[in-house]
């Protein structure tokens, strides 16, 4: 099957071009986020009509197989009919009550009854809203105000976390945003990945300041930077011998890699979980989980206040169970893993036998593109900025043979249990016949 029959020539976008054109009247940059102005792959962004299974549709009508998936809790696909029919049987009866509905009990009990390490949860908006109550959670728990992250991992816009490494090896953050005021980013400790006498050295100097470690498990925000299993277990044996809470970030790993993200693959126990809208096929929803001790410092109960007019809103919560109770399917995680080696494995032997400096990385239906040599990446400054020109030019080429991925190199894409295996094959024909365009 061509990989370009029906498909509308690029330069016919003409449609999603007049959009752009009245969006920069209304937003900053056009846009409500800002990697969508296609800033790094260069062109119009496109924009979307629909969506329906493995596919998206522009204003203009042609149509995409989408690898993006929303940036990743469209594990399901788009307009998955299990998860369109609890959205409008949700919606039939009200949209939002600010009380207490029993389909929060019902994706809260799914949860908690099937992740390995979550006794109580707590539902909020969105996945930086969920990073940013867990923080305060480990602060309250350990009553020290320090965290400590790492370079390369990324959780949400919240004003501590917005920070970049000082100019030793063990520093304190320096803000990487204007209006983040610099006393809060001197209260975040930032490490490079991959280096655990760095963070044992660090551990010792700040203990008794350090209330918790938080870590992308899986970091896929910056790159694909899959970390050596005995990294992550010392990380976890490091913050039971300094007495300092873990926190795994699991907005992007959480419920895709394994239904106990991260955690349950790696066979690694967190003592604070932060989860993103996977959980709610969609919608916009956050989460934090952790033990039932560490969950009852949480008001009402506790003293660590947190509240959110939306948390547990009923359509999102539908959503989520219709979502979440897919994924629980046996054989699904196993299922994905063969469809995302079916999409690299063809264009990783086609790059080797032309001899294209391409590697892709994979944890579970998560994948990386990086034009690189290297075997391994596992840490942001291990990236070639310059290698970045490859990908732009690759992403053009992929638009016009009908394959979307998400408009910035340093991003990573999903595969869907929509990504039948005839589409697949024809998302590799586009790849390996982009890939020739890229380097001819």
């Amino acid at each position: 099957m061509s990989t370009t029959t029906s498909q509308t020539p690029a330069h016919t976008r003409s449609s999603s071009a007049a959009l752009f054109d009245e969006a920069r009247r209304l937003f900053p940059g056009g846009v409500n986020s800002p990697v969508r102005a296609f800033g790094a792959v260069g062109g119009t962004p496109l924009f979307i009509d629909k969506g329906a299974g493995p596919h998206i549709w522009d204003a203009d009508g042609q149509r995409y197989i989408d690898f993006c998936c929303s940036w990743g809790p469209l594990i399901l696909g788009h307009a998955h009919p299990v998860v369109q029919e609890r959205i409008m049987q949700a919606v039939s009866q009200g949209t939002s009550f600010g009380a207490p509905t029993r389909l929060e009990n019902e994706l809260g009990g799914l949860i908690l009854d099937h992740h390995p390490h979550a006794e109580r949860i707590r539902f909020v908006s969105s996945g930086t809203e969920a990073a940013m109550s867990a923080i305060r959670l480990a602060r309250g728990v350990t009553g020290k105000s320090k965290i400590l992250k790492f370079d390369g991992c990324y959780h949400g816009h919240v004003d501590a976390l917005l920070v970049k490494a000082g100019s030793g090896l063990a520093t304190l953050g320096t803000s990487t945003s204007a209006g983040v005021p610099e006393a809060y980013a001197r209260e975040t400790l930032v490490l490079p990945l991959n280096d655990l006498e760095a963070l044992e050295a660090t551990m010792k100097q700040y203990a008794h300041e350090l209330a918790v470690v938080a870590i992308e498990p899986i970091p896929a925000n910056n790159g694909l930077l899959i970390q050596d299993p005995a990294f992550l277990q010392g990380v976890r044996d490091l913050c039971d011998r300094y007495g300092v809470l873990l926190l795994f970030d699991e907005v992007i790993s959480g419920f895709r890699v394994a239904f106990g993200g991260a955690a349950e693959y790696y066979g690694i126990r967190p003592d604070v979980m932060a989860f993103g809208k996977i959980i709610g096929g969609g919608m916009p929803v956050g989460a934090y989980a952790a033990s039932a001790e560490v969950m009852d410092h949480v008001a009402p109960v506790g003293p660590v206040y947190q509240a959110g007019t939306l948390s547990g809103n009923p359509v999102a919560m539908a959503a989520g169970a219709g979502q979440l109770s897919e994924c629980l399917k046996p054989g699904f995680y196993e299922d994905q893993e063969r469809r995302t080696g079916r999409l690299v494995n063809p264009i990783l032997a086609h790059a080797a036998s032309k001899g294209y400096p391409l590697r892709i990385f994979t944890r579970g239906s998560i994948f990386w593109l990086a034009f690189s040599d290297q075997v391994h990446i596992r840490r942001s400054s291990e990236i070639d900025p310059d290698s970045m020109a490859y990908f732009s030019r690759l992403h053009g080429a992929l638009l016009e043979r009908g394959v979307y991925l998400g408009p910035s190199g340093y991003e990573v894409g999903f595969v869907s249990a929509a990504h039948g295996d005839a589409v697949i094959d024809e998302a590799v024909s586009a790849f390996t016949e982009a890939l020739d365009a890229v380097f001819s």
